[in-house]
């Protein structure tokens, strides 16, 4: 017994070297090969929320060390849930759990092993794989894993990356389930398994999700589940981002001093990958010594300069049009998305980019051991893939452009099995905004279709009468399609289609969507063209005084609102009273 435990300490001690080396270093989105970071140099702490239950009512700070402590009851869940909208740090934060834990600095007296399990590589996944098979350690260590799975699996955690990339259902018959960790089964029966607690039950399991396939994790997870949320950076956060991310003070200073100037584009550098790609057009900008931009207001517009930006400087040698470059990307990330398929290898790669390993908007890097040894590539992000998928469409001939997106809006009609098709949309909207289009055409990218626009004019407004029907029903889905209407509205900006489509509805219900600034800024943008709102509901949306500042101008359009605050002091109280102005009604908790 005591020389089992020296084996297992010994073996503890060599798969975290082993991690320490896969983890302390991380690829930027756009870097090239060979080039690293240090993680620690990178990351910076986001912001989590987290209720007891999904239709909890009640949200409370918390931390990564925190997730898994007990409860106020005493209970310890050995199942958490950490969703969050695109780019909020979902995956960063995984890194950053198996790095820290490997240098003894996180969970170290709780687990003696912590697996990481990215399912964007398990969709390459072929054959019958046990769970062995799936996970990524020193082979040489095997055996003494697989005892410590049998012996201790209450002191393994297992970190399961990026639900809502999977392409395959998990919707499996309970009695097809493997009950251990070395029976071999198809990928999706083993993934399963372990997310369903047929296999190591006593094991502890977090997993990361989009907000968007919450729905579809809910139905697989095995019970009793803390739900926690990854909102992105705080004020404090972003400051410190800009801080680590520019090597000299002065470019950090002037480059945040902009930001701050222009509240939209500061609300935006919360979402992590959108505060990365504004940092780095304004490093190109600090070693180009051109005007910086001050000007972005929406998230495509965002992305569009950061494009432009990268085509300019990183794309010269490829011997390439711009045009050309983004139509091979654009129907790389339109097969990708179709396909729910996010790493692509060498050979589907090569037959729509000619060199991918020099174009700044793929990740290359080997695919990890047990699964496979090839050479795989990604979009730089998820959404980088969503973006360029809208593109794509825009690149193409105005009959065939008004096809794809006819399809493309007939399989999110159908309700949310298609919900990771909702960010294609959005950019879609985003593109159709007079500014992003006029600078897409000066670019000599696109001509934007006065057809595609039309579709989206009406799959818009078809959306808010589904939901007019939907009124009386409190349902996660039903309010977040509310907030996908707004974000749409808000990225189009186009003053006289957001008055109608706005004053087509007069009662709005949010309630349980935890709302961030950026939301708030987009919700004030479009009540503000509303004549009258009979109802807001925005109950347990995790409100604090803050966001109910920025929504002010707003709420004075009002005739009822419902309304639940964090620590609402009397002068906001004071505030809110006078924005809505006499005769209005409050119910306030």
């Amino acid at each position: 017994m005591f020389l089992s435990i020296i084996y297992i300490e010994c073996t503890t001690l060599k798969y975290k070297e082993f991690i320490r080396g896969e983890y302390a270093t991380v690829q930027e989105y756009n870097s090239l090969p060979g080039e690293h970071v240090k993680l620690d140099d990178r990351y910076t702490e986001p912001l989590i929320i987290q209720k007891h239950r999904q239709d909890s009512e009640t949200y409370k700070s918390t931390k990564v060390e925190m997730l898994f402590d007990p409860d106020e009851h005493g209970d310890i869940q050995r199942t958490v849930i950490l969703q969050g909208h695109s780019g909020t740090g979902k995956s960063f934060t995984s890194q950053k759990i198996m790095s820290d834990w490997a240098f003894g600095r996180l969970y170290e007296d709780r687990f003696d092993f912590v697996f990481h399990l990215r399912c964007k590589e398990l969709n390459q996944a072929t054959g019958r794989k046990s769970l062995m098979d799936l996970l990524n350690y020193d082979q040489s260590s095997s055996s003494m894993i697989k005892q410590v799975l049998h012996q201790s699996p209450e002191r393994v955690l297992f970190l399961v990356d990026g639900f809502d990339e999977l392409k395959f259902s998990l919707d499996v018959p309970k009695d097809s389930l493997p009950r251990d960790p070395w029976t071999q089964c198809s990928p999706e029966v083993t993934l399963s398994g372990l997310i369903r607690k047929q296999i190591l039950h006593e094991s502890f399991l977090l997993v990361t999700t989009r907000s968007t396939a919450l729905d579809k994790l809910k139905e697989v997870v095995k019970h009793p589940v803390r739900y926690a949320e990854i909102l992105g950076f705080s004020k404090e956060g972003v400051e410190e981002y800009f801080n680590r991310f520019f090597k000299k003070k002065q470019h950090s200073q002037q480059a945040y001093d902009a930001v701050r100037k222009n509240e939209t584009l500061f609300t935006a550098c919360f979402i992590p990958v959108i505060c990365w790609i504004i940092c780095t057009v304004y490093r190109e900008q600090f070693d180009e010594g051109t005007e910086m931009i001050q000007s972005l207001e929406t998230t495509t517009s965002i992305f569009v300069e950061f494009v432009a930006t990268l085509l300019k400087h990183h794309c010269q040698d490829l011997g390439q049009s711009a045009l050309t470059i983004l139509q091979g990307l654009g129907k790389l990330a339109e097969q990708g998305m179709e396909e729910q398929q996010v790493l692509f290898d060498r050979d589907s790669v090569s037959q729509t980019v000619s060199d991918p390993s020099k174009v700044p908007f793929l990740c290359k890097f080997l695919q990890k051991k047990r699964v496979s040894q090839t050479t795989m590539y990604s979009f730089m992000h998820l959404s980088f893939q969503e973006f360029f998928t809208a593109l794509s469409y825009m690149l193409l001939g105005d009959e065939e452009a008004q096809e794809k997106v006819r399809e493309l809006l007939s399989k999110v009609r159908r309700g949310k099995e298609n919900s990771h098709l909702l960010p294609i949309v959005q950019f879609l909207f985003g593109i159709a905004n007079k500014e992003v289009g006029k600078r897409l055409e000066d670019k000599k990218y696109i001509s934007c279709s006065q057809g595609i626009w039309t579709q989206l004019k009406h799959f818009i407004l078809e959306v808010i009468e589904k939901e007019k029907e939907n009124r009386n029903t409190i349902d996660y889905h039903i309010s977040s399609m509310w907030l996908f209407v707004f974000h749409c509205l808000y990225e189009l900006h186009v003053d006289d289609f957001v008055k109608k489509a706005m004053n087509t509805y007069t009662e709005f219900n949010l309630t349980h969507i935890p709302l961030t600034k950026t939301d708030c800024w987009v919700l004030k943008y479009c009540f503000q063209h509303c004549t009258c709102i009979q109802r807001l509901i925005l109950n347990w949306c995790k409100l604090s005084a803050e966001k109910i500042q920025i929504l002010l101008p707003a709420l004075e359009k009002c005739q009822h609102l419902e309304l639940q605050v964090d620590d609402l002091a009397d002068d906001d109280l004071d505030g809110l009273l006078a924005a809505l102005g006499e005769g209005k009604s409050l119910e306030l908790e």
